[in-house]
């Protein structure tokens, strides 16, 4: 399989998990979150699509996580 049809699939498997979670954010940020994640983990060899979705997914997450985070302290404060 191509590596443009591994990036694809492992795209679409991420995309597709986090619409159906409700996780989805705005579609431009969110492509590239993923596609970043996907380019990080490739440059290390990675070649499994599950693999490369997930990972992807867990950067999303991670980075989504890191903005509400300080909106939460500031409302905890009040």
């Amino acid at each position: 399989m191509s590596i443009r049809c591994t990036v694809e699939s492992a795209f679409f498997i991420a995309w597709s998990f986090l619409e159906q979670s409700g996780e989805l954010g705005p579609a431009d940020e969110t492509a590239n979150i993923i596609l970043d994640a996907i380019e990080a983990q490739l440059r290390t060899g990675e070649r499994r699509q599950l693999m490369l979705a997930n990972k992807a997914i867990d950067a999303y997450r991670k980075q989504v996580g890191q903005r509400r985070l300080p909106a939460e302290r500031h409302i905890r404060l009040r």
